[in-house]
């Protein structure tokens, strides 16, 4: 399966039937921007999949506030469990790793790949993350990674850079109008340090 662009369509839409969309979401800030713009395009729902988010209050916070926006905006949005000890598991040997290393490529695989996994089994069309709004993660990554796993599971991936264009400034006034809890840290627990 070969990725998409954003704004670049796949065969068989019919009229004007938008493609469903499964946005994973890593917390209500980052949610703003990128559902702003696909929801253009794209019959948007966002998935809120983050095992890495520690300690537990941290979390809770987070899926909190992504409840509260999805409320607000009516974004139909859907909640993976919080299986932590899956996610230490399989980034325990990279701990000492620094941040945007080994650790966190293994973080955004086990992310998108769950998400892939979601969007197949419920009939999305494209699945995409906001993880490429953060000016400290790196897009090609997270897209190389996403493309693998969309042709893996045979699902399409919307490749995104959201962060450009003032993707990220643009989040953040969101957020600030909004009332929403902005994290000072990635999630993981090792990014706390």
């Amino acid at each position: 399966m070969k990725s998409l662009q954003r704004g670049q369509k796949i065969g068989g839409v019919k009229g004007n039937e938008r493609m469903r969309l499964l946005l994973h979401v890593c917390c209500a800030p980052d949610l703003t921007h990128p559902f702003t713009l696909l929801r253009e395009d794209y019959s948007v729902s966002a998935f809120f999949y983050n095992p890495n988010i520690h300690p537990e209050e941290e979390y809770y916070k987070r899926i909190g506030e992504t409840r509260k926006l999805s409320k607000l905006w009516g974004i139909p949005l859907l909640e993976g469990e919080y299986n932590a000890e899956d996610w230490f598991n399989i980034t325990a040997q990279y701990k000492n790793e620094p941040e945007g290393g080994k650790r966190c490529e293994l973080c955004f695989k086990f992310r998108l790949e769950k998400t892939a996994q979601l969007a197949k089994e419920k009939g999305y069309s494209i699945f995409c993350t906001t993880l490429t709004i953060s000016p400290h993660k790196n897009s090609n990554i997270i897209n190389r990674l996403g493309k693998e796993i969309g042709e893996k599971y045979g699902i399409h991936y919307l490749e995104s850079d959201f962060k450009k264009k003032d993707g990220f400034k643009k989040s953040v006034e969101i957020s600030k109008k909004l009332g929403l809890y902005r994290q000072k840290y990635c999630g993981c627990i090792y990014s706390m340090k």
